[in-house]
């Protein structure tokens, strides 16, 4: 966050860190976030929201000192109007009705986002999972572009793993069990690496490939690193794998909210049905607390159906 993006006027007490007059707003950004007590990727998160909020406030030349509950629902407004999803706008709303909470506990400001709600998700939307034809395109795609963003791709296509547990993977996290090539997996919500997902040679090849392409040799580097000029070899943050996701499938024609990282992950889910397993393989796979979970997946195949049967065709030639 750029120093001076806002500043603090007056003398506060921030949950034991003085706040001088004029004095830069991220130290008590950093204040809040440090006493929360959470996992690291879920602080992050919070972190990111308030940027924006703070950038907000600033670009529609607003002051933090005088903001009201009517400006909150501006901002929310705001974010709306720019078509992201649900899940994204409430994401930010929750930061800074976190952030007011703790600001009317730290005698800073009173909380005016209280009366303030995420919104509600879209009825009957979901992600769509890919079509072998369009998983091949997308691989195509991007081998030619990255070996690196192939394998991730190709990674998470054939596992299901979410984008954090790419981003949390080490290189040592690759192990044998009982004769397989295996991935240790920390999984959401998780504390260590406690599950894991089997690694056949269409999964390991191309990370292996990108491995040596890389020469890393260290069993507690991150398995997949950044390449830009200004941050390479450090370990891909989940935002990262995201982006590259969703831009290789606008690439190939696959745009809309509808498609995101996530769709690899469904994808995974749905092919497994195909292909002969049951949700309980899903499970597995994906390794869901709650069987419910799984068998959503299998609306995929039904809507999948639906499309092909047609039966509206029927009509064509009939009126």
């Amino acid at each position: 966050m750029n120093a001076g993006l806002c500043k603090i006027e007056g003398s506060h007490q921030a949950g034991g860190l003085p706040v001088r007059d004029g004095a830069d707003y991220d130290e008590v950004l950093t204040s809040f976030l440090n006493g929360l007590d959470i996992m690291e990727t879920s602080r992050e998160t919070y972190r990111w929201g308030l940027v924006r909020f703070f950038k907000w406030i600033r670009s529609s030349g607003r002051s933090l000192e005088t903001l009201s509950p009517a400006d909150i629902m501006s901002f929310k407004n705001s974010l709306m109007k720019e078509k992201l999803s649900p899940l994204t706008i409430g994401g930010y709303v929750t930061a800074v009705r976190m952030f007011y909470s703790w600001t009317e506990t730290s005698l800073l400001y009173p909380n005016i986002a209280r009366s303030v709600r995420p919104p509600r998700g879209r009825k009957g939307f979901r992600k769509c999972a890919l079509s072998p034809q369009e998983s091949a395109s997308l691989l195509d795609y991007l081998k030619e572009r990255s070996l690196r963003d192939y394998a991730i791709v190709n990674l998470i296509l054939r596992t299901g793993l979410r984008t954090i547990e790419v981003s949390r993977a080490d290189i040592g996290d690759v192990v044998r069990k009982r004769g397989k090539r295996v991935l240790k997996v920390w999984g959401k919500g998780a504390d260590e690496k406690d599950a894991y997902v089997i690694l056949g040679q269409p999964v390991w090849g191309p990370i292996q490939e990108y491995l040596g392409q890389r020469k890393a040799s260290s069993k507690t580097d991150p398995l997949f690193v950044t390449e830009g000029k200004g941050h390479k070899g450090v370990r891909m943050a989940p935002r990262s794998i995201q982006y590259l996701c969703k831009e290789a499938l606008k690439a190939i024609g696959l745009d809309g909210h509808e498609y995101s990282a996530h769709s690899l992950r469904h994808t995974t889910g749905v092919l497994i049905l195909k292909n002969g397993g049951d949700w309980k393989d899903v499970q597995r796979v994906l390794r869901h607390a709650s069987p419910a979970t799984s068998q959503i997946y299998t609306a995929s195949i039904e809507e999948e159906m639906r499309l092909d049967s047609n039966p509206e065709g029927l009509l064509d030639d009939a009126i």
